[in-house]
């Protein structure tokens, strides 16, 4: 219950803001690459079509031919400046999209390499707006598992700590430097526990 509390209150400071857009820029350039290249491969048959419009027009009205070419080379030059403002829009949008996926990545990335540091085990949080909250929550509730298993542990292994501590002084002296070397191992699986806690 108090993790709950915990990560409620964690939502609650977690209106932060990212300054870097391109948290990933293998990811979001690749990615956003590839769709503005699929939607300008998938835009250049109009210009086809006009162009056959055109030269149709052309051939059936020869006299209009001039003004005709006219008009076609500004449409081309007006559809070519239309289509790049287009397609810089749409990258501009994918990158933008694509750090509300890369964004929440690469904080669960962060925070795993801070748990596995040794920093205290606690409660992941995305920012409102970015994807993959339902990972956000998963791992937390994974993380609150293996704290209370590692509590758990802990407790054990002080049972254990205590129990070889009264075994002690009646095994013969000949047992006490494996008696020993366990205590100090338990002792050190206790603080690196600790330390994680």
């Amino acid at each position: 219950m108090m993790f709950y509390k915990t990560l409620n209150r964690i939502k609650a400071l977690a209106f932060y803001k990212r300054s870097i857009f391109l948290v990933n820029p293998a990811f979001q350039l690749g990615f956003s690459l590839i769709v503005c290249s699929i939607i300008f491969l998938s835009s250049l048959i109009y210009p086809l079509i006009l162009l056959d419009f055109f030269t149709e027009l052309m051939t059936r009205f020869p006299d209009l031919s001039a003004n005709m070419k006219l008009a076609q080379s500004d449409l081309i030059i007006f559809l070519a400046v239309i289509q790049l403002i287009f397609i810089t829009m749409c990258f501009i949008m994918f990158i933008f999209l694509t750090h509300k996926i890369a964004g929440p990545m690469h904080k669960l990335k962060n925070h795993l390499a801070n748990i596995r540091q040794g920093q205290p085990i606690t409660p992941l949080t995305f920012r409102n707006g970015d994807h993959f909250h339902d990972v956000a929550e998963e791992v937390s509730l994974f993380l609150e598992t293996l704290s209370m298993n590692q509590e758990s542990d802990l407790q054990y292994l002080d049972e254990v700590a205590l129990y070889i501590e009264n075994l002690t002084p009646v095994v013969p002296d000949d047992k006490k430097p494996v008696l020993n070397e366990i205590s100090r191992r338990l002792t050190e699986i206790r603080s690196r526990y600790k330390d994680s806690l």
